[in-house]
């Protein structure tokens, strides 16, 4: 297999910065995902990797090789698309042996390699179907085949799922992971999604107006996001604006514990995230203990297992509010106009300086 290196790659459209000066290295055999927002220049990254779109400036190396100047057929790469884009008029055999039959390997090889890979994606029974005889998620699969059957140094997924139903999608998001981690395949995975990216990556690159925000594992991008855009984008967290003081974040005229606070000097604007599986709750009997805050208990969501409580906070003019993550029954006694008392642990927030 082989690393990816993008050294300070740019690119631009009609006067419009797509990527600004981008630099990103990945492993031999890892899974990235480039996760970001619509426009956010992921896709656009993925291309050049590809070969199919020619930077402004900036280099791809694989494996150490300058791969900029070489067409796609020239940098043994494997790519998905989101739509499929099977021949319609082959059998999923013969989509799988396309390439290697491009390529010059003998057909015994190209038949054998094909077979192969359709029963590692779960398809042998189905080799001898066309597209129109199979439903999405097969279709998808054969394509990963097919990207595969060329043994391609470099794995390129652009957006694969994005046409799937929800459960299907899931499945097919294992199997992804599955079967790269079963080929070793350095593979460079594109989304929006990112609960699909949070699940199967081994790092994740959190993208927005065509720079890298922050690269690192999906527990590290989740606990500790590197500014206030990644952590609003990444999970559900309540954000909550106010000024560091004497360790702590004042908010209105609350002043709610968070050890994060202490590495800002006082009096320093910040946002305090807070994610909602750290916050308890507990009925109201009067008064409002230290390390703790009074809410009432506004709308719930029920997740099946779990409920998702929002809350408006005492003591405090604007409509900052938290959510709460509980177990649905135990959720239920909190109905909706009660008053509860709201408490996390110092370490949970996250502050981050508001710029």
């Amino acid at each position: 297999m082989a690393t990816i290196q993008a050294r300070g790659v740019s690119k631009s459209y009609s006067g419009k910065t797509v990527l600004a000066k981008l630099d990103l290295t990945m492993g031999d055999g890892e899974l990235v995902c480039l996760l970001g927002p619509s426009g956010c220049g992921k896709t656009t990254l993925l291309r050049i990797i590809a070969g199919f779109i020619t930077p402004d400036a900036g280099q791809v190396l694989v494996a150490g090789q300058d791969v900029t100047p070489l067409p796609p057929s020239a940098r043994r790469m494997g790519m998905v698309f989101q739509s499929y884009s099977l021949f319609p008029n082959m059998t999923a055999r013969d989509n799988v042996r396309f390439g290697p039959r491009v390529g010059g390997v003998p057909a015994a090889e190209q038949i054998s390699r094909a077979d192969r890979l359709l029963e590692m994606v779960g398809l042998a029974a189905h080799k001898d179907k066309y597209p129109h005889q199979m439903s999405g998620g097969q279709q998808q699969r054969v394509a990963l085949a097919r990207a595969l059957a060329v043994q391609p140094q470099v794995l390129l997924l652009d957006e694969p799922l994005s046409a799937l139903d929800a459960k299907v999608r899931a499945q097919l998001r294992d199997e992804i992971r599955r079967i790269q981690r079963e080929t070793g395949v350095t593979t460079v995975l594109v989304t929006h999604d990112q609960e699909e990216a949070l699940s199967i990556s081994d790092r994740v690159a959190v993208m927005n107006e065509g720079r890298l925000l922050q690269v690192a594992s999906p527990a590290q991008i989740y606990r500790e996001p590197a500014d206030g855009f990644v952590a609003r984008f990444i999970g559900a967290a309540a954000v909550l604006s106010g000024v560091t003081e004497d360790g702590a974040v004042r908010v209105g005229n609350l002043i709610l514990q968070a050890d994060g606070a202490r590495q800002h000097a006082g009096g320093q604007p910040v946002d305090l995230f807070l994610r909602p599986e750290h916050v308890r709750l507990e009925k109201m009997n009067g008064h409002i203990p230290p390390g703790a805050v009074g809410a009432d208990v506004g709308d719930t969501t029920f997740f099946g297992s779990l409920t998702r409580i929002r809350l408006k906070l005492h003591d405090h003019a604007d409509s900052a509010g938290l959510w709460a993550d509980l177990p649905s029954e135990q959720a239920e006694q909190f109905v909706a106009g009660s008053r509860v008392l709201a408490r996390w642990d110092a370490s949970a927030p996250r502050v981050i300086s508001r710029n």
